[in-house]
């Protein structure tokens, strides 16, 4: 099914650049040229970005923190705000660089929403972990909830934010944890085991807003049937629930088996499954208006070039084939840059493993994360915990 589909992209994304740190920006420029020479970015209405001005950012981010964000950007000495730190070492630019990429993911949403495209792209996006005053976890300004703030004051009365990123969507839920027009769903590598340590089955949500965050935490070696199982489980039911006029999805692809920053073990062919998973639940839910981001994957050579392309291929409706080559021009163009490794020649790296459906009952810690999740939410949404049909 071909859609209308749009990408916020700029090369002045790349500015943001912690320097030695792995999230560099080399991962969103080789995104880009293999999506550029599989032609999938010829399918989609690119544009470039806005940066976010400063009546927008106040609405997601305190003033003092902005100052904080400013300062930084002209002091290498800077500490403070979460700022200056091993995870959010600061660098010159780092506030227009931050507001670029939020304003960018603001612009996407409003795509979207004014029926511009079904769909909107923004693989620089994602940053979940930042929060009203402070930074954390790679992550300067909240897009995510840029967007989504940006969403409700445009008009829209529900918007659902679905995170598969290992590490949970933490800033997004402190965000609208008291607000029941947003439902927050996050599945992640289990808090005890991974940073930020927040995002148990029992985090619901407060207040009015009761019933609108869920938490998946699953084990460290989760394998693709397992991550599918449980996403198959918890977010198709908690999401029609809801019933969201927008579909948001933070796509952050560090579940990988060769993630260096964490312990899931997903594969490209697994990510790919779960981004196709929600493109079809946005048709099904919301209209078809589908906003993702990018977010955390670490993986810079092997992963995130692959599994970002097809969330692209995945919105234009003409998904690039797991079996698909992978264009000689890309690979050429990093030999070029003195990279000796392995590099992928496929765009998958096999048959992905069959699905088990989870049924109540199921042993061991995966299933035991499911059900506590389920039994949580899941009668806060008017579903029943113990109906696999729900």
């Amino acid at each position: 099914m071909e859609c209308r589909a749009g990408a916020i992209w700029d090369e002045g994304y790349l500015a943001y650049d912690f320097g030695d740190h792995p999230m560099s920006p080399v991962r969103l420029d080789l995104t880009v040229r293999l999506a550029r020479e599989l032609g999938v970015l010829e399918r989609l209405q690119v544009s470039p970005p806005r940066a976010a001005g400063t009546e927008q950012l106040l609405t997601v981010h305190d003033a003092a923190y902005l100052d904080a964000v400013r300062a930084a950007s002209d002091d290498p000495s800077y500490q403070g705000f979460g700022l200056g730190t091993d995870d959010d070492p600061v660098f010159p630019g780092m506030y227009d660089a931050s507001a670029l990429i939020a304003g960018g993911s603001a612009q996407a949403a409003h795509l979207v929403w004014g029926g511009e495209v079904e769909h909107a792209v923004n693989i620089a996006g994602g940053l979940h972990h930042a929060m009203r005053g402070h930074a954390a976890g790679f992550c300067i300004f909240n897009d995510a909830v840029l967007a989504i703030t940006e969403l409700l004051a445009a008009g829209a009365e529900r918007v659902a934010y679905v995170d598969i990123d290992v590490h949970h969507g933490d800033g997004v839920q402190a965000a609208f944890y008291d607000d029941p027009r947003v439902l927050t769903v996050s599945l992640h590598q289990d808090p005890r085991t991974l940073f930020p340590g927040t995002g148990l089955p029992g985090d619901v949500g407060r207040g009015d807003a009761e019933g609108t965050a869920v938490n998946v935490a699953l084990p460290p070696g989760t394998t693709d049937a397992g991550w599918l199982r449980a996403f198959d489980a918890v977010v198709p039911g908690a999401v029609r629930a809801f019933r969201p006029e927008v579909l948001v999805s933070q796509c952050g692809c560090d579940t990988h088996h060769e993630d260096p920053l964490a312990n899931l073990q997903l594969t490209v062919d697994g990510q790919r499954a779960a981004i196709a998973r929600m493109h079809a639940l946005a048709h099904d839910v919301a209209g078809g208006k589908w906003l993702a981001f990018g977010g955390g994957g670490y993986g810079v050579l092997r992963c995130v070039p692959r599994t970002w392309t097809h969330l692209l291929a995945e919105a234009t409706g003409a998904a690039v084939a797991a079996d698909a080559a992978v264009p000689p021009g890309w690979t050429s163009y990093l030999r070029g840059r003195g990279v000796t490794g392995a590099l992928p020649d496929r765009m998958g790296e096999g048959p992905l493993a069959e699905v088990v459906p989870w049924v109540p009952g199921g042993e061991g810690w995966l299933d035991g994360a499911i059900g506590a999740t389920r039994r949580a939410v899941f009668p806060l949404l008017g579903l029943d915990p113990d109906d696999p049909r729900d």
